[in-house]
């Protein structure tokens, strides 16, 4: 009888992975619910591009666009040439994807990029010398001094000075981990202060593209119908009911690429140099969106029910906090939203004084953590 109820919980988890796939593959035609919110095709609308269209981060660009009417006159689709000549649907319209160079940014006035670091590298300064704004989901700019790196919720002021009209620039998006913790970790940051922050992630499949999120779909099956897994070409581990360290290069201080990111961000995010930041970043076997466990040592007092009623006004934050029925954010919670699901919030009960906090974080990765954010720095370039 445990065999036999191991093996429904197994396909009812690949069910629900399947599932969430399949919700992805809808986002670019707008799906959500029973959310049906048009894009605003206006005449005197920015003129916007897409580069890297075809990823998972790309056709959610599109569904955040509809989902928050978002202005526009006209709208390109940007791939590799391999990708060239195929169609995207989009607000009624199809679009033809056409391949990324550089003339594909004249006449334009916002390029959302997600096409990788490499892509962004060559073409985000070229297309600003064309008057184009760039708003980019990469690693590339994020550390370049003069790029302000904006979580819009956070530090909208850091790009008060790039306006659309004006002279156009580079907006470089945080990384997903990062933009996920500092939703929950800057409203208790601004009250008190916080001199260090200890996070572990549990980064979903998203994270490493949507390949990986098939990869883990495939295993899935593969390990519920045949008792083994076979597929193993994005990870070089089996991701299926398993966990490991987050693929991002070693550093030569033990830490990967990945926690590096979270800690240097988070000092230019907040431009506090003084913050103290460890992070330890593992993959594990979920589709979509990242989970965070989160604690903090702060400057001053500030207990557990004063904590969670900062958190409750802060915008872009829900509290799933219920501790007799034992629910807190999960990441099917934050699949599909907007915003950053907060729980577990409790005194460091190793920390004296009130100045010690624990939080368990969730967070939609391709949303909130790439898509939504960016799409809400071309927002502020309107204001």
């Amino acid at each position: 009888m445990r065999a036999t109820t191991s093996a429904r919980a197994r396909i009812a988890n690949a069910n629900a992975l399947k599932a969430t796939t399949k919700r992805i593959a809808r986002g670019a035609r707008g799906t959500r619910g029973a959310v049906r919110v048009e894009a605003k095709r206006t005449a005197d609308g920015p003129k916007v591009v897409i580069a890297g269209i075809t990823g998972a981060v790309g056709q959610e660009f599109l569904r955040v666009l509809k989902e928050r009417d978002f202005p526009y006159s006209e709208m390109k689709m940007l791939a590799s040439a391999r990708s060239a000549g195929s169609k995207v649907d989009f607000d009624g319209e199809t679009y033809v994807v056409e391949e990324l160079t550089e003339s594909s940014f004249d006449g334009q006035d916002i390029a959302l990029f997600s096409a990788g670091g490499s892509i962004s590298k060559k073409f985000g300064p070229v297309a600003v010398e064309k008057g184009c704004f760039v708003v980019d989901n990469s690693s590339a700019f994020r550390m370049t001094d003069g790029v302000p790196l904006v979580i819009p919720e956070v530090n909208p002021e850091a790009m008060a000075h790039l306006k659309l009209g004006g002279k156009a620039g580079i907006i470089a998006n945080p990384n997903c981990s990062t933009i996920i913790a500092l939703m929950a970790v800057t409203p208790i940051h601004r009250a008190v202060g916080v001199e260090r922050i200890v996070v572990s992630t549990y980064q979903a499949a998203s994270g490493a593209g949507a390949l990986a999120m098939k990869e883990l779909e495939q295993q899935t099956r593969e390990v519920v119908n045949d008792g083994e897994c076979k597929t193993m070409e994005i990870f070089q581990w089996q991701y299926a009911f398993n966990l490991f360290s987050h693929n991002a290069p070693m550093t030569e201080n033990g830490y990967n690429e990945e926690e590096m990111k979270m800690v240097k961000e988070t000092r230019k995010i907040w431009d506090f140099k003084d913050v103290n930041i460890t992070a330890t970043c593992i993959r594990v076997p979920v589709m979509r969106a990242h989970a965070e466990s989160i604690n903090l040592t702060l400057k001053n007092p500030l207990d557990e029910v004063k904590a969670k009623e900062i958190l409750s006004s802060a915008a872009g934050v829900s509290i799933i906090d219920d501790r007799a029925a034992n629910r807190f954010p999960t990441p099917l919670d934050a699949t599909d939203n907007d915003d950053v699901y907060v729980g577990r919030i409790r005194q460091d009960i190793s920390q004296p004084n009130n100045k010690g906090l624990d939080l368990f974080v969730c967070g939609d990765q391709i949303k909130k953590g790439a898509a939504l954010n960016a799409v809400q720095c071309a927002e502020l370039l309107l204001k």
